[in-house]
């Protein structure tokens, strides 16, 4: 009970953390530390900090927290749960998965794709740090929920494992182009609807802005699928708490995006768009690891054993006895 409660929050500081990483990136501070890492400014410390530098540091600082608590949580799956336990195996993934982000976070500061950089490189790699995120939040996620001893359904029930991989897969391609048509707002945004849809459809543009009208089409068709998906895999059984969720998040998600579109991207509401995307994430993820066909490994040993054990204390009866 208490590791699962200490999962679950070490899932929320590290959704706090990377909400203030867009924050970050939203308010042009990234630059703020200059290129030193992990120095800020080349001091451990520094003297009378732009207000860029603290928002900078703030954030370096509770990444550092946000690795301690994901090593701890690694430390203490070891030791509570035994080999092939789906919790222990997922808390190291989660352990590789923070360092990796912390080393994303490093090279970002370090090649200087910040503050008004708008090259693609800047684009690509941002691309890449909202996978690593995702895959964090999902390692963590699943470490979280098969520490709570969540049952799993039978072999063969719930959805097809290609219809949930597919899902899956969509969603990590929306949140990749949310994260360059993030980068696009920031560093060009319009000063009318009108005149933002115009830049998107200039081919004198910069790609960034004409990449912009990729997003929202993609996401219109991902959350299409992934209700679709939903239902596919809970008409058998009815949905569940995630099933829900997904559902719920989705509709939220394609609202805060319309809103986000027509009030041309204020920070409040992209950081809101952020958010939910994260939530919607997990809550697939969590939908995945319960509604597909095969139990893990540890939970198929277990109900194995089950069997055994009842297969040997009923004895056979003999025909017409």
């Amino acid at each position: 009970m208490r590791f699962r409660r200490f999962a679950w929050s070490v899932l929320g500081v590290n959704l706090f953390v990377i909400l203030w990483g867009a924050f970050v990136r939203a308010s042009g501070s990234g630059a703020g530390c200059g290129r030193h890492w992990p120095l800020c400014n080349g001091q451990l410390v520094p003297s009378a900090p732009a207000a860029a530098t603290l928002i900078e540091l703030t954030h370096r600082i509770t990444s550092g927290v946000a690795l301690v608590l994901v090593a701890v949580l690694f430390w203490w799956a070891r030791r509570d749960f035994p080999p092939g336990h789906p919790a222990r195996r997922w808390a190291g993934w989660s352990l590789a998965f923070v360092c990796s982000e912390a080393l994303v976070g490093a090279g970002l500061v370090l090649l200087a794709l910040v503050g008004a950089d708008d090259s693609l490189a800047r684009a690509g790699y941002l691309a890449v740090h909202l996978l690593n995120t995702f895959l964090l939040l999902g390692s963590l996620a699943l470490t979280a929920h098969w520490a709570s001893g969540a049952p799993e359904r039978t072999a063969g029930a719930g959805a097809p494992g290609w219809l949930l991989g597919t899902g899956l897969l969509l969603l990590l391609l929306v949140g990749m182009s949310g994260a360059v048509t993030a980068l696009g707002d920031t560093l060009f945004p319009a000063l009318s609807l009108r005149e933002g849809f115009r830049a998107d459809a200039s081919p004198t543009a910069h790609i960034l802005i004409r990449l912009r009208v990729l997003h929202p089409a993609i996401a219109g068709l991902t959350g299409g699928y992934l209700c679709a998906a939903v239902w596919w895999g809970s008409r058998a059984e009815g949905l569940s708490g995630w099933g829900r969720a997904v559902i719920v998040l989705v509709l939220v998600q394609l609202a805060i995006g319309v809103t986000n579109l027509l009030l041309l991207a204020p920070t409040a509401l992209q950081l809101g768009h952020l958010f939910t995307a994260d939530l919607l994430w997990i809550a697939t993820v969590g939908f995945s690891a319960t509604s597909r066909g095969a139990a893990p490994r540890a939970a198929r040993v277990s109900a194995a054993a089950g069997r055994g054990e009842a297969a040997a204390g009923d004895p056979v009866q003999a025909p017409g006895r």
